[in-house]
């Protein structure tokens, strides 16, 4: 355990940020779970319901990059699998 002050707060400032970053990514697997469940249903979901789905996901992936509990890299290519998934069902659907 640390005996000196500035190392006990970095301990609770890191114990805080972590819950911060596990609450950003949890939200963001189950809204992207959710996503791809909506576009393997396509067919039986509306397009609207579909992409405001879509605008969820990409909104809460945004904050935690601003957050910083993703790197921006990371979230880019959270979103570029959303979109590739929803054209090809598109591509599919027509």
């Amino acid at each position: 355990m640390a005996k000196n002050q500035s190392a006990i707060k970095r301990i609770k400032t890191s114990e805080r940020n972590r819950l911060i970053n596990r609450k950003y990514k949890s939200a963001v697997k189950t809204l992207t779970k959710r996503c791809f469940t909506n576009i393997d249903n396509l067919e039986n979901s509306n397009l609207d319901d579909v992409q405001l789905s879509i605008a969820q996901v990409y909104s809460k992936i945004d904050k935690a990059i601003k957050k910083g509990a993703f790197h921006p890299n990371t979230g880019a290519r959270k979103k570029a699998r959303l979109a590739r998934a929803f054209a090809y069902a598109q591509k599919q659907q027509n």
